[in-house]
């Protein structure tokens, strides 16, 4: 029997209609489960009512799937799609996420989720779109299952689920990015000794500067170009991508977004003292109601910018002001292409340590 497929609506999280919203919540947490054995990354009913209603940047569109006959309840949900379709650069893009409950693959529940998706991205004048498939640990090189990044940068097991799915459906793989964790606290002889290094090699043209959660006003412009500049110069393979705009309002947009997703963030700069520029930056995300974990961010330092160690100097302030503001924190999230040999190697250093794969698949529409 076909599955049955609905559009999700924002709605009152206490209202009987928010079903749909908590089954992508119940779903989205065994996936996690399963997965990487926690559910740290986990969708929240409240994060997709707030990504529903910001529409302002971005065109946002939720479905879910039940069997036929299944009640109303969140625990009917067995698959899930999303589609966010950029509208200040990348007009031409679909980004999509998939997921299907793993009692219910190979069923049909998958197809009709992602034909929804790709339906509505056509209607909308899209002509590309972007995926991501979850992958635990990474293959050898020599395994008959490996399937390496066009750019020879990382792999993922082609016959993993997702990939599985990706391929038999016209998805080429494009990049592969390192998921790696943090476990903090991290050591504070560790911390300070690559922070001091840092801060010797950057010189004494750059000072830092911090803030939770809102940019100070008069920094909004500057803070809308590194949020530019990280959408050209960072590493993207063979992926359709361009550059996105930002301004302040959009900034001021975004911060919104996250606290209405019951999360903060805190964010890191060096100014160039000279010029008065921003030229660098971290930024990590952190839910409200679980104080263990946090979720790194962007991180860009300016070309002109680079081999003073700003990367490194920034990091290592904001493992320091993450230790102040949130001292019960235990998990740093975060996610790389695997040829930005520069980041994972200040990973590296810092602690993070690997965890899988996420595969990033891409499909023309036209």
């Amino acid at each position: 029997m076909d599955p049955i497929v609905r559009r999700v609506e924002a709605c009152d999280l206490a209202a009987a209609a928010a079903w749909p919203l908590h089954g992508i919540e119940v779903l989205s947490r065994l996936h996690e489960r399963a997965t990487w054995g926690a559910e740290d990354l986990a969708w929240t009913a409240r994060y997709v009512d707030s990504r529903l209603r910001d529409q302002d940047y971005a065109h946002r569109a939720w479905w879910v799937a039940a069997l036929p006959g299944e009640p109303a309840l969140a625990s009917s949900v067995v698959g899930l799609a999303a589609a966010t379709l950029p509208l200040a650069g990348n007009e031409h893009l679909a980004e999509i996420d998939l997921l299907v409950h793993p009692e219910h693959r190979r069923t049909g529940i998958g197809t009709a989720l992602h034909e929804a998706a790709l339906t509505f991205a056509r209607a909308h004048g899209r002509t590309s779109a972007i995926g991501p498939s979850d992958h635990v640990g990474e293959p050898d090189a020599q395994d008959p299952n490996a399937l390496a990044a066009p750019n020879g940068h990382g792999r993922i097991r082609a016959d993993d689920a997702g990939a599985a799915f990706a391929r038999a459906r016209g998805w080429d793989l494009e990049q592969a990015e390192r998921y790696s964790v943090l476990e903090l606290p991290v050591d504070a002889a560790l911390l300070a000794g690559l922070g001091d290094a840092a801060a010797a090699g950057a010189g004494g043209e750059y000072r830092l500067l911090r803030w939770a959660d809102r940019a100070p006003d008069h920094l909004l412009d500057a803070v809308a170009e590194l949020y530019s500049r990280m959408s050209t110069e960072v590493p993207r393979a063979g992926l359709d991508l361009s550059e996105e705009r930002w301004d302040g309002e959009r900034v001021r947009t975004a911060e919104r977004g996250v606290a209405e997703a019951g999360n903060g963030y805190l964010l890191v700069a060096a100014e160039h003292v000279p010029t008065g520029r921003l030229v660098a930056f971290t930024e990590v995300e952190h839910p409200r109601l679980d104080a263990a974990v946090v979720f790194q961010q962007d991180t860009l330092v300016l070309p002109a910018h680079r081999g003073r160690r700003l990367g490194m100097l920034v990091k290592t302030a904001m493992l320091d002001l993450l230790a102040q503001e949130r001292p019960a924190a235990r998990r740093v999230h975060t996610w790389n292409a695997e040829e930005n040999a520069h980041m994972l190697t200040i990973n590296v250093a810092l602690g993070f340590r690997g965890r899988g794969v996420i595969g990033l698949w891409q499909r023309r529409l036209d």
